[in-house]
């Protein structure tokens, strides 16, 4: 670890360690606090084969995260990878043409008991990059196997490497069951967690998608209508909790001797749930394809709920601009869309990719820091979700976020203009109509309020449109 303290020293000197990492926001924990500011999470990344990805010229990448005001990267560890074609994605950067992995390779195979210096250089350079830029750096430690393609390519698979690994079948792998590879995965995992130790700018998350190996379903997403696809919220089994939990501990073990340690994120499932206890150790939970009650029915959690992984809506940029607002609005402090703009050779976000999965542009990550920035200009330490304030808003959809007599902040799904009734106390109230995909101020408006419902006339907007309801001395 010789050259660890080395490279903590040269980041002291160029003033880029930080005492405490990110973390929950003490005033209130489902926002975060990194170096000593308030943050909420809002981005959209590659698709986390930045630093096992050899091709990747990860520099550009940030720079371009950095320029589009994205604070937030997802980044897989290199336990995982898959191979061109998978999940229909055109230019994938996790199926690496050259692909550094944590170990290192001898006569075409692994040898899980030697390190890549490659790899842990390159991930050092990223994380420093990332964190002089100003971005958090959620890793990753491993994911799920998913099917006998991603196994062929699997470290852990014994065709893959020189040290006899012994676990045959793959849906084992993420289990304490999984023979001679939870000592690798242990060894992995301490690595990692020691190289990275003297950076603020990192959160673990212990697995991609857990309950893909071995699914339970946990709720039925549309009772009313059994063969609509996707119906079902799915969750790990009991054996995966076990391993993630077992891997939390080793976190939390390599980290004893530090000051101030890392966030643990748990990726939970996909859709929505409303959870019943929290994975031990973890500091955060994470959703993909999130519902707003993935946030809504979690807020009780106290802690940052995420929606970390978009996708499967085509490639226009208003559904996921949907997805971001209704998901904030509804109480969650992080999203980050998975963006297929970035691959190899357009680091900088400018791939168009038609047949992949999702969506993903420089107009999308705009759009993102427009909500970003209208999120930052509310006083949202003092804010949490408002059922109660739109007492009704006809022919839209409404999701909103309220300091009760102080701010509120409300975004619409619909059509108008209409009139947008709102239990307010009394008071007088700045108003202004924000267009969410550009972020400009449509009108402003005061009101005068003797308290009970008022009703607002909303300026004429298609599809979408936000608002700030605050008293004057409540302007962030």
């Amino acid at each position: 670890m010789v050259g660890v303290t080395r490279w903590a020293a040269c980041l002291a000197l160029c003033g880029i360690v930080w005492a405490q990492p990110v973390r929950p926001h003490p005033a209130n924990p489902h926002y975060f606090l990194f170096r000593g500011t308030p943050l909420v999470i809002v981005s959209a990344g590659e698709h986390y084969g930045a630093v096992l990805n050899g091709d990747f010229d990860w520099r550009k990448y940030l720079e371009a995260l950095e320029r589009d005001g994205m604070n937030y990267t997802r980044v897989f560890s290199g336990a995982y990878r898959e191979v061109p074609g998978d999940f229909g994605i055109e230019r994938n950067t996790l199926a690496p043409v050259r692909y550094v992995a944590p170990w290192a390779m001898r006569d075409g195979q692994l040898d899980l008991e030697q390190w890549n210096p490659e790899y842990f250089s390159r991930l050092r350079d990223f994380v420093a990059e990332a964190g002089r830029r100003g971005v958090i750096v959620e890793l990753t430690l491993f994911c799920s196997t998913y099917g006998a393609k991603q196994w062929s390519v699997s470290p852990f698979n014994p065709a893959n490497n020189r040290n006899s690994t012994s676990v045959s079948d793959w849906k084992q792998l993420h289990t304490l069951a999984n023979g001679n590879v939870l000592a690798h995965q242990e060894r992995l995992v301490r690595r990692i967690v020691g190289e990275l130790k003297e950076f603020d700018n990192v959160i673990y998350e212990i697995q991609n998608e857990p309950w893909s190996d071995r699914p339970i379903v946990a709720e039925s997403l549309h009772p009313y209508s059994a063969g609509r696809w996707p119906n079902s919220a799915d969750v790990a089994d009991g054996a995966s909790l076990a391993w993630q939990r077992r891997v939390a501990e080793w976190i939390r073990s390599e980290e004893a001797g530090l000051k101030a340690r890392h966030m643990i994120a748990w990726n939970v499932c996909n859709y929505r749930l409303p959870l019943k206890e929290m994975l031990a150790g973890a500091d955060s939970v994470n959703f993909h394809y999130a519902y707003p009650e993935a946030a809504q029915w979690n807020y009780g959690l106290n802690m940052p709920v995420g929606y970390d992984e978009t996708g499967f809506l085509k490639t226009e940029d208003a559904a996921y601009r949907r997805q971001a607002w209704r998901f904030l609005m509804a109480g969650g402090g992080l999203f980050n869309h998975l963006d297929y703009s970035f691959s190899v050779g357009k680091e900088d976000g400018t791939d168009a990719q038609p047949k992949s999965p999702g969506g993903g542009s420089p107009a999308l990550r705009r759009q993102l820091r427009v909500l970003r920035e209208f999120v930052e200009s509310l006083p949202y330490l003092k804010m949490e979700p408002d059922a109660s304030v739109v007492a009704h808003a006809p022919g839209a959809v409404a999701q909103a976020l309220g300091a009760p007599g102080e701010a509120y902040a409300i975004y619409l799904t619909g059509s108008g203009p209409t009139d947008l009734k709102l239990r307010l106390p009394a008071g007088g109230y700045e108003v202004t109509w924000v267009e969410p995909a550009g972020g400009a101020a449509i009108r402003k408006d005061t009101l005068t309020h003797a308290g009970g419902t008022a009703v607002l006339h909303t300026p004429e907007f298609k599809e979408e449109l936000a608002l700030k309801v605050l008293k004057p001395a409540a302007r962030k």
